[in-house]
């Protein structure tokens, strides 16, 4: 499995906690789903929740500490929180970089 499967797998695990917590229908697993801005398929608390659980799955399975969440992801010009898919590719940048560090 490449670093960018493995990555998109674990941050869909964290989807799935999150889900399984949600009233309302899960949110999908597709790379164009919003999930910040007007059409978002989770509010703030939501997002919230699939950040630190990614997060916490990265350090579990691959023993790398990453922070999603911070002034480098809320600094670039087109947010990585905006859709699924820009997240897990956020998300296999930062774990890249901390492999390489």
């Amino acid at each position: 499995m490449s670093d960018a499967a493995q990555i998109e797998a674990l941050v869909h695990s964290a989807l799935d906690e999150v889900n399984a917590t949600r009233t309302e229908a899960p949110v999908p697993k597709d790379p164009e789903t919003v999930l910040l801005g007007n059409d978002a398929s989770l509010g703030s608390l939501g997002l919230v929740n699939l950040i630190v659980a990614s997060e916490q799955r990265i350090e579990d399975q691959l023993g790398i500490q990453v922070t999603i969440a911070s002034e480098r992801a809320f600094s670039q010009k087109t947010s990585p929180f905006r859709t699924l898919g820009s997240l897990c590719d956020y998300v296999a940048l930062l774990v890249d970089e901390a492999k390489k560090a």
